[in-house]
């Protein structure tokens, strides 16, 4: 099953694509991608990490109002201006990097995005949007640059789309600018943070099918997660639920002629989180450099300044604070350190003095009073992929490189010593 749904989404790449675009995306993200990942092994082997896949919300600012949100969309505008973004690539590139994934807020309402982009010919840009402001001329120009895809965002139905976004609406101008998108010819994804409010609705073999005969190529089922200063905890899947959701991946994989992203297990069902094993970092619309969206505190920053004028490269090398999280995040769990042990993070944070990186200045707090939940890590029913092709790509280029070998997360362990400051936090 799995050998002829491959052959399939082969024969719809091939046959559905614009030449153009899909060999701009073998050869910046395929080919380069993969040999990013391989100096990302090379440089783990010499103790030093910088992340071969850097996401980027060079916006703080949206449209929407998401329940649950953890992104100050409210605040002052804050964006990371074109010269920055331009530096931050080059260096990036410098250490091997072509894929960045550009989030916000609505990265849209950056008035340089395409602008931007278009600088940067030989990177391959994800764009995490709604879709509202993707109309037809954006959409043309996407197609023109080629090295650009739009994952655009859809939340269940119309009513529950107005309900989780905060809006009146909004699933019928994010249809449109999806359409705008595929019109165009430009390679699109649409993803989904799975939510009690919506599982019923998309985490369906009939959702896929429309997909496909949309001409989406690529799907991303996120979990939603609660975050921010307004939680929403009715939200957050059972155990039950999210075992349903990985058992719908798996299975979606081995059958249908879409692409499946899944960013937290590897080719063996095993958990995994992509901040400690360095294959991403995230920087934040002010510069700070962060292990993830939703941790959000950071030492370094991309800006220089008159205490740290250093290239990007040796912040991310010898950042005593991105090392001891992903030492934490490891020896604790190969779930999201942040759901199942708040208060752990809290104590790196306080240890190494790391800044509130919000607008809000209250993420501290709100780690303060997390209640522990559950997270993509779960031991006893870990589902192997079935497609064996994407159990050889993991193998190859999306794993845990090592990172949790020897651990045993069954059971309390003995206190973990973080590396930077000394400290030791009972796991």
């Amino acid at each position: 099953m799995s050998l002829l749904a491959s052959l399939k989404l082969a024969r719809r790449v091939l046959f559905e694509t614009d030449k153009r675009l899909l060999w701009k995306l073998i050869h910046n993200m395929g080919f380069k991608g993969a040999l990013s990942v391989h100096k990302h092994k090379q440089r783990m082997k010499r103790g030093q990490v910088f992340p071969p896949f850097l996401y980027v919300s060079i916006i703080n600012t949206c449209n929407l109002r998401c329940q649950g949100c953890w992104v100050d969309v409210a605040h002052k505008q804050q964006i990371i201006s074109p010269e920055a973004f331009h530096q931050l690539v080059r260096e990036a590139r410098q250490m091997g990097n072509v894929f960045f994934g550009i989030v916000g807020g609505e990265p849209f309402m950056h008035p340089h995005l395409l602008d931007m982009l278009a600088e940067h010919p030989d990177c391959y840009f994800q764009i995490f949007t709604n879709g509202h402001f993707i109309t037809p001329e954006r959409a043309k120009r996407m197609w023109q640059l080629g090295n650009i895809t739009p994952l655009i965002s859809v939340e269940g139905t119309e009513i529950v789309s107005d309900q989780r976004r905060g809006r009146a609406n909004v699933l019928n101008k994010t249809m449109q600018g999806l359409h705008n998108a595929l019109d165009a010819g430009v390679f699109t994804g649409v993803c989904t943070s799975l939510a009690r409010s919506n599982i019923d609705d998309l985490l369906r073999e009939e959702w896929i099918d429309k997909l496909i005969e949309m001409g989406v190529l690529y799907t991303w089922f996120h979990v939603y997660r609660p975050m921010g200063p307004n939680p929403n905890f009715d939200l957050c899947l059972t155990a039950e639920q999210a075992l349903r959701a990985r058992k719908f991946v798996v299975e979606m994989r081995a059958k249908k002629p879409i692409v499946i992203v899944d960013a937290y297990h590897d080719g063996e069902g095993k958990a995994l989180c992509p901040a400690a094993n360095g294959i991403s970092h995230h920087i934040n619309p002010w510069g700070g450099i962060e292990p993830c969206p939703i941790v959000q505190f950071s030492k370094e920053s991309i800006h220089a300044s008159e205490e740290d004028r250093r290239p990007l490269r040796d912040k991310f090398l010898h950042s005593a604070f991105l090392a001891d999280f992903r030492k934490l995040a490891a020896e604790t769990t190969r779930g999201c350190i942040v759901l199942e042990r708040p208060d752990l993070l809290k104590k790196l944070v306080e240890a190494h003095g790391a800044k509130d990186a919000t607008a809000r200045q209250t993420a501290l707090a709100e780690l303060a009073v997390m209640t522990p939940r559950t997270s993509q890590y779960n031991p006893i029913a870990e589902i192997p992929e079935k497609n064996i092709f994407y159990r050889l790509a993991k193998r190859l280029f999306f794993n845990d490189f090592g990172v949790y070998t020897g651990q045993d997360h069954s059971k309390a362990s003995a206190p973990v010593v973080l590396a930077g400051q000394g400290i030791a936090a009972g796991v």
